[in-house]
């Protein structure tokens, strides 16, 4: 009896194990203290081909009986949340470049993602799944502005890879965080590759560019972010070499994935693989489409190809499931990473909620890097800053003073808290100067002005013009602009001319501070001889008008450099549609400019003295070392942009020079500071389109150290062997 009582002990334990074995295997991929892959893995086992599918496109369907719910990956943080409420908005992404300050830069994505994940938060508990509302952002980009035509060139970091590349890892890490285990949010680093217009042709726009420009320029940037921990690379909408970028296999799987060792995801952009048989017609329907673009190695798709065809590609064979399965298992480990199948709680970022959302030190920062920024164009007879108790009538007028789209730029938030330029010269001075505000023009009548009989009757002008996001950026959004969102030239509009000339006559001699806002190169000589100041602003973002009025009034001084060459005229450059670096950028332009890339005055003068010079030879393994003592030979506190240049051997389209290294350093008055410059050799390679792979040429070499492309304060020779 007692054994047999034994027995039926032991059989009923054993089915407690067995139950309880199948039920944890069966919820494998929500138990949290497995790996991802394993994870991943028992998820994928879990769903039908057709539940898989539904997962494939940036309208994430939700799959009830596991537990998933829907999911829109489109979700944007260019400088600051986007279309999704209150935020705080930074500097347009170009502004952001012109600090030259990646610390700055990767503190600001620091705030973007946590706002993201409040907001995330918040929209959760109320079982919302917005779009704009995620964790997944479609940022950074990285594309080279190449040309100062290109509309969304304001979206970008600039003309330089290097530059693009230190910004573009520093934005990257802030939305990511740091935690080992959990992505904070996802970034996507985009558009895959060489994509920097023309905007209206962008989608059946083929791009000619041999390797050596694709490799140096156009790829660099990528390649450094994929090191760096990138989640997530973002194709794009045209050609390149007669290929679709959302269906080539070369870039994608060979380039991407083999060689750089990309283990995260791809996204096409937004219809990119309707593209394909529509436009570019390269493929001849969705369902060929959809094969092609999954065996290249696209794993989501911002469209609904996808998820219409690949069950069709699959049983028509063109597919199998597994190679479905390994796009959508890319798709789920970053979900996973972003903790979207664990508990809420166990989440590092679960208590962010509401007061984290645009906070006093956000909005701080906001203003920091609107003032870091700014750059200082020409400053007569020193003018700025200007002593207000000289000044008490000021008259701010001009069509982007009070507007809203000229502190936002494009791919924009919205903050309750938005301080124009107009808003920040009034609460800046005492309240016994007279302020007064004129629109002044707009930005087509070359006859009919405004402001100018009051400007006459103050003490000083502050005009504020430029260009505005309806006037450049994307094919669509810049509705005004004359080419598909791309400019046709580099003038401000003709009224902005007449307008400033006609101040210019009406207030005589007394001065005028000319503000100008863009994403790009304009004219600036059309008006720099009726402003005794000019200060490119870019779009500032909601602190623009505070960060202005800092700096006309002293207590900033101007600290941004040009993250782009200004050009004379679009006519000393190649056709639009050509990419060929030839005569492009600093590093290949030829002729005479108006401004320099990396120029930028400041209300003091710095001087560099070597401390540590080059060694005369180095090797491949080596690492070029100096060391710079700058000297602040004002009297008054500033920052310097030490830029360190790269002069390569006399070979055949070698740069002229090309940045390599820099650093933005405090200075106070009279004082002096040393910088470290580190380069290590092997940033000199170069492709050897010959035997397609990287080269270091040995030759004679210099280094330049100065504040801008032109500049050449320190210069060194050195031997590579």
């Amino acid at each position: 009896m007692k054994h047999l009582l034994a027995k039926k002990v032991s059989l009923l334990f054993l089915s407690i194990f067995l139950i309880s074995s199948t039920t944890f295997a069966q919820q494998s991929y929500k138990n949290a203290s497995l790996d991802i892959d394993t994870r991943v893995k028992d998820l994928l086992s879990k769903l039908t081909l057709a539940e898989k599918v539904s997962l494939l496109g940036y309208r994430s369907q939700a799959v009830p009986r596991l537990g998933i719910p829907a999911y829109n990956w489109w979700n944007e943080g260019l400088h600051g949340v986007a279309r999704a409420g209150e935020a705080t908005v930074f500097p347009q992404a170009i502004g952001l470049a012109a600090t030259f300050n990646p610390d700055l830069i990767q503190s600001v994505s620091d705030v973007i993602s946590t706002e993201a994940r409040a907001k995330y938060n918040l929209s959760i508990a109320k079982d919302r799944h917005l779009q704009y509302m995620g964790l997944t952002f479609w940022t950074p980009n990285i594309n080279i502005f190449r040309d100062p035509r290109w509309g969304r060139g304001q979206e970008t970091y600039g003309e330089d890879p290097y530059l693009t590349s230190r910004i573009g890892v520093a934005f990257v890490k802030g939305l990511q965080g740091n935690d080992p285990l959990h992505l904070k949010t996802a970034s996507a680093a985009k558009h895959f590759v060489a994509h920097s217009g023309p905007e209206a042709t962008r989608d059946y726009f083929d791009a000619i560019v041999d390797e050596k420009d694709l490799r140096e320029t156009y790829m660099y940037a990528f390649h450094k972010l994929v090191n760096s921990g990138v989640e997530s690379i973002m194709t794009a909408y045209n050609r390149v070499n007669g290929i679709p970028n959302s269906v080539n296999k070369h870039l994608i799987s060979d380039v991407l994935r083999k060689e750089w060792g990309f283990k995260g995801h791809v996204v096409t952009d937004c219809g990119a693989l309707d593209d394909v048989f529509l436009t570019h017609k390269t493929i001849p329907n969705a369902t060929q489409t959809a094969a092609a673009a999954i065996k290249a190695g696209i794993d989501l798709d911002c469209s609904s190809v996808l998820q219409g065809d690949v069950i069709k590609a699959v049983q028509q064979k063109l597919l199998t499931e597994k190679e479905v399965d390994t796009a959508l298992g890319r798709l789920l480990k970053t979900q996973f990473k972003l903790g979207f199948f664990d508990e809420a709680a166990k989440s590092p970022y679960a208590t962010y909620g509401a007061d984290s959302i645009h906070s006093t030190q956000h909005i701080a920062l906001a203003r920091k890097a609107a003032q870091q920024s700014m750059v200082l164009l020409k400053n007569n007879n020193n003018i700025l800053p200007l002593k207000e108790a000289n000044y008490p009538a000021i008259m701010v007028l001009g069509p982007n003073a009070a507007s809203l789209d000229a502190m936002l730029g494009s791919y924009h938030g919205v903050s309750s808290k938005v301080v124009n330029f107009v808003e920040g010269i009034t609460g800046a001075v005492d309240p016994a100067t007279r302020v007064e505000y004129d629109l002044g023009c707009d930005y087509r009548d070359t006859t009919h002005f405004g402001g100018i009989w009051g400007a006459g009757n103050a003490d000083l002008t502050i005009a504020v013009l430029g260009l505005s996001p309806v006037l450049e950026g994307e094919a669509g959004d810049a509705f005004l602009a004359e080419n598909g969102g791309d400019k046709k030239n580099l003038s401000l509009p003709a009224s902005e001319i007449a307008f400033m000339k006609a101040l210019r006559k009406g207030v005589k001699k007394k001065p005028i501070i000319a503000v100008i806002t863009a994403g790009s190169d304009v004219d600036v000589a059309a008006i720099a001889e009726y402003a005794d100041a000019i200060l490119y602003a870019w779009y500032p973002g909601e602190q623009g008008g505070n960060a202005l009025a800092d700096i006309v009034f002293g207590k900033v001084n101007p600290s941004g450099r040009l993250p782009l060459t200004f050009y004379n005229s679009v006519n000393d450059l190649p056709p639009y549609n050509s990419y060929s670096m030839n005569n492009r950028t600093y590093r290949y332009f030829k002729g005479q400019v108006q401004y320099p890339f990396g120029f930028g005055l400041s209300y003091t003068t710095f001087n560099y003295n070597a401390d540590v010079t080059p060694k005369k030879q180095y090797t491949f393994k080596d690492t070029i070392a100096v060391t710079v003592a700058v000297k602040n030979a004002g009297s008054v506190d500033g920052d310097e942009v030490v830029q360190a240049y790269i002069k390569y051997p006399d070979i055949d389209r070698m740069p002229l020079k090309e940045l390599k290294a820099f650093k933005r350093v405090s200075v106070p008055k009279n004082g002096t500071e040393k910088v470290s410059i580190k380069i290590p050799v092997d940033e000199l390679q170069k492709w050897d389109i010959k035997n397609h792979k990287w080269k270091i040429y040995p030759g004679t070499y210099q280094l330049v150290l100065g504040s801008s492309s032109a500049d050449e304060k320190l210069i060194s020779s050195f031997q590579i062997k």
